[in-house]
C-alpha cells in the first residue's frame, strides 16, 4: 500500500513537471513552417539534431558523472566571493555619445555592450537574479556593488544571442528588453523562443554558421561555429544551433565567442575574417569533467591567438558559480597565459567603459580611476 502511494505521488509529480515545462513560456518553443525547413536543410543538422564540426562528447574520458555531481553539492573551494564585488555604475549617456570607434562595457559573465561606430550591440544579456528557468531555484548572481539592470541600458540596435542556455538567453531579460531593441540576431532554431515571448518576427534575424547579415549598410554580423550544445527543457538537446559571432565594419573587427570548447574552428574563423581588433573570449565555468564543451583559460588565450586577435577580454566568469573552480581562477590563469604568449589582455571592472584605440592598440578610460578587475581579484 505504501509503495502504491509513493508510486502515485511520484507519477503525479512527473506529470506536473511535464505539464509545467510544456505550458511555461520560459522553456521556449520549437520552430515551425519555413523556419523548421531551414533547420532540416542545414548541413549542420543530422539525425534529428544539430552537430558540432568534430565529435564533441559531453564528458571527458574516465570521468564519473556521479562523482562530478557530488562535487557540485559540496561547498568550499572559494567558488563564489565572500564579499561584495566592486563594480562601476554604467554611464549610458557617455557610452552612446561616440559615433566612431569601438567601446565596450562588461556586465559580468557573457553580457557585454558594444558601441561600434555608433551602433549599440549587446551580447547574451542576462540581468536576472538567477540563471535558471525559475527565480526561486538555480544559481544566483554574485553580489555587485552596482547591480546592472535593463533599465540602465540605452536603446539597443542589435541583441546577439549565441545559444539558448539560461545563462545566455534569459526570458525575463528579453521581456524587459524587447521594447528598446531594433533587431535580434540568433542562431537557427532560437527565433522560435523569441516569437513565443512576443518578439515581432520581423525583428529577428536567424542565421546558420557562416551566414552574414548586414545592418544599415555599415556593419556585418556573421554567425560562426562554436563547439558546444543547446537545450532548455532537458529533452530538447541540440534542437537549436549554437554559434560565435563576428562583427565587422569597414574599419573594425570584433569576435564574440559565446560558449565553446577549443578546436580548429578558431583558426578557420581567424583565417577567414581576422585579424580582430578585439576578441571577447569565454574563459570560465570550465571543468576537467567536460573538456570539450568549455575551454580552459590557457585554451581561451590560444584561441585568441588562432583568431589573430589584437586585444582580448576574458568573459564567462565573475557573475555566476556554474563550475567547481575558484571564482577568481579564470582571470588568474588567463592573465598568466597571456603574459607567457605576449597577448594584450584586459579585464575591466564590470560597468567600466573601455575605448579600444585601434590605430595604436592603446586603450583609454579603462581604469576610470579604479583598478582592473584582475587587480581587484589579486588584492582580495
Amino acid at each position: 500500500m505504501i509503495l502504491q502511494i509513493i508510486s502515485g505521488v511520484l507519477l503525479l509529480f512527473a506529470i506536473a513537471v511535464i505539464v509545467f515545462i510544456k505550458v511555461a513560456p520560459q522553456f521556449g518553443a520549437r520552430s515551425k513552417n519555413g523556419r523548421l525547413d531551414r533547420i532540416i536543410n542545414s548541413p549542420n543538422f543530422k539525425e534529428g539534431k544539430f552537430q558540432n564540426i568534430v565529435p564533441t562528447p559531453m564528458s571527458g574520458e574516465n570521468t564519473s558523472m556521479w562523482k562530478n555531481g557530488l562535487k557540485f553539492m559540496k561547498k568550499g573551494n572559494e567558488r563564489q566571493p565572500n564579499s561584495v564585488i566592486e563594480t562601476i555604475k554604467f554611464d549610458k549617456e557617455a557610452f552612446i555619445k561616440k559615433t566612431e570607434g569601438l567601446s565596450v562595457a562588461w556586465f559580468g559573465h557573457s553580457s557585454l555592450i558594444l558601441n561600434v561606430n555608433g551602433n549599440i550591440i549587446i551580447t547574451d544579456p542576462v540581468f536576472s537574479q538567477t540563471a535558471s528557468p525559475v527565480s526561486f531555484m538555480g544559481v544566483k548572481r554574485f553580489n555587485y556593488s552596482n547591480q546592472f539592470e535593463v533599465e540602465d541600458l540605452p536603446e539597443i540596435d542589435v541583441v546577439l544571442i549565441s545559444h539558448d542556455h539560461y545563462d545566455h538567453l534569459d526570458y525575463p531579460t528579453i521581456l524587459k528588453l524587447k521594447s528598446k531593441v531594433k533587431k535580434f540576431y540568433v542562431p537557427l532554431g532560437v527565433a522560435a523562443h523569441l516569437i513565443r515571448w512576443g518578439i515581432d518576427e520581423e525583428k529577428i534575424v536567424e542565421l546558420n554558421w557562416w551566414d552574414t547579415s548586414e545592418l544599415n549598410n555599415s556593419i556585418q554580423f556573421i554567425a560562426t561555429p562554436g563547439r558546444h550544445f543547446s537545450g532548455r527543457k532537458g529533452v530538447d538537446k541540440d534542437s537549436t544551433l549554437w554559434c560565435s559571432w563576428v562583427i565587422k565594419s569597414d574599419n573594425l573587427s570584433t569576435f564574440y565567442c559565446g560558449d565553446s570548447g577549443y578546436g580548429d574552428h578558431f583558426k578557420q574563423i581567424g583565417e577567414k575574417f581576422g585579424p580582430f581588433d578585439l576578441t571577447l573570449m569565454e574563459c570560465g565555468q570550465y571543468n576537467e569533467g567536460w573538456p570539450y564543451i568549455h575551454m580552459m583559460p590557457e585554451q581561451s588565450v590560444q584561441a585568441h591567438v588562432d583568431l589573430k586577435g589584437k586585444i582580448m577580454i576574458p568573459i564567462h566568469w565573475g557573475k555566476f558559480n556554474l563550475s567547481l573552480h575558484k571564482w577568481t581562477e579564470p582571470i588568474e590563469r588567463a592573465k598568466k597565459e597571456a603574459e607567457k604568449l605576449s597577448v594584450e589582455l584586459l579585464s575591466p571592472i564590470p560597468g567600466a567603459i573601455v575605448e579600444i584605440k585601434t590605430d595604436s592598440g592603446n586603450i583609454s578610460d579603462l581604469k576610470n580611476e579604479k583598478e582592473e578587475m584582475s587587480e581587484v581579484v589579486e588584492m582580495k
